[in-house]
C-alpha cells in the first residue's frame, strides 16, 4: 500500500489531525500516514508550498499527499486532485499546486465531484480521505473528478529581473524553525543573470557579498576558538532548496536572536540582488 502525508495548518491542540487519520485508517487501515508538517501558518498558502515542494521527492512514486491548507469548498476554491512528478496531490485549486509545480508540469488534474455523496463540512476529512483511499486502491482520477487543463495560479510571487539585467527583486517567502528567511531567488536564476560577476545582497540593513554553500563556511575555522567570529555571525547561503537564504550562524530565536528579528524581516519583505 502507498504512504498517505498529511499537511495542514491544524496544528497540534484540536481533534482535526487525529480524526482524518482516524478516517483513513477506518476506510482502508493497511496504508501508512507520515505528517509532513501541521504548524503551518493558517491559510498561509506560499509557506505550504514551500515545505511541501521540498518534501514530496524524499518519498516513494505514487505517495498520496493530502494538503488542508484553505481548504473549504466555495466557488472559488474547488477540490482538485493532481498527479504530478509520480506522485498524487489532494487539495484546494488555490494555488498551491502551481507553486509546487513551478517547473515539472502535471501529467493528470482533475476537479474532484463525488461532493454530493458526502455531506460534508470537513473537506479533509469527508472528502480528501475518501479521494486518498480511492487512489490508494488503485482506482483512477477520473472516476472522482472532470478532467480539467488550467491550475489557479497566485500571481507576483516570483523574483522580478530589471530590463538591464543587472538586478534581482525577490521576496521572502519562508521563516524556518531557527528564524532563518528564505527568498524565492533561486540559485539558478541568480546565476543565469548573474553570468559570474560580482554581486551585493541587500535586504533591509543587512548586506552580504558572499553567497556560501555551508553554515559553517562562514566561519573561520584556521583561527583559534577565542578568535572566531561565529555569535551573531551573519551569513547568506544557497539552502538545500537551492534558494537564497539569509541566516545568523547557529542562531536561536528564544535566545541569541535570529536574521529574521536581527535583520527586521518578515514575510514578503524585499531581497535585492545587484550586479556589478
Amino acid at each position: 500500500m502507498p504512504i498517505v502525508t498529511l499537511t495542514t495548518d491544524f496544528g497540534e491542540k484540536d481533534h482535526y489531525v487525529g480524526a482524518v487519520k482516524g478516517a483513513i485508517y477506518s476506510e482502508l487501515d493497511t496504508l501508512r500516514i507520515v505528517d509532513i508538517s501541521h504548524s503551518i501558518s493558517p491559510f498561509h498558502i506560499t509557506e505550504a508550498a514551500y515545505i511541501i515542494q521540498n518534501a514530496y521527492h524524499s518519498f516513494p512514486k505514487g505517495t498520496i499527499h493530502i494538503v488542508g491548507i484553505d481548504s473549504e469548498l466555495n466557488p472559488e476554491n474547488r477540490h482538485i486532485a493532481v498527479e504530478l512528478d509520480g506522485h498524487f496531490f489532494i487539495c484546494a485549486n488555490n494555488g498551491i499546486i502551481s507553486l509546487i509545480a513551478a517547473e515539472i508540469r502535471p501529467s493528470k488534474i482533475v476537479e474532484i465531484n463525488i461532493h454530493d455523496r458526502v455531506e460534508s463540512n470537513f473537506p479533509v476529512l469527508d472528502v480528501f480521505v475518501k479521494v486518498a483511499c480511492h487512489i490508494a486502491r488503485g482506482g483512477t482520477l477520473e472516476v472522482i473528478g472532470k478532467s480539467v487543463s488550467e491550475l489557479k495560479e497566485l500571481k507576483g510571487i516570483r523574483p522580478v529581473v530589471n530590463p538591464e539585467a543587472n538586478q534581482i527583486l525577490g521576496n521572502i517567502i519562508y521563516i524556518d524553525n531557527y528564524g532563518n528567511v528564505v527568498s524565492n531567488i533561486s540559485k539558478n536564476l541568480f546565476e543565469k543573470i548573474g553570468k559570474g560577476r560580482n554581486f551585493r545582497i541587500a535586504a533591509r540593513t543587512a548586506q552580504f557579498s558572499v553567497v556560501h554553500r555551508n553554515y559553517s563556511d562562514a566561519i573561520n575555522f584556521n583561527l583559534p576558538p577565542e578568535k572566531r567570529e561565529e555569535d551573531g555571525k551573519k551569513l547568506a547561503l544557497w539552502n538545500s532548496s537551492g534558494y537564497l537564504e539569509l541566516a545568523i550562524y547557529k542562531s536561536n530565536p528564544k535566545t541569541v536572536g535570529s536574521a529574521s528579528s536581527l535583520f527586521g524581516l518578515e514575510y514578503w519583505d524585499t531581497v535585492t540582488v545587484n550586479f556589478e
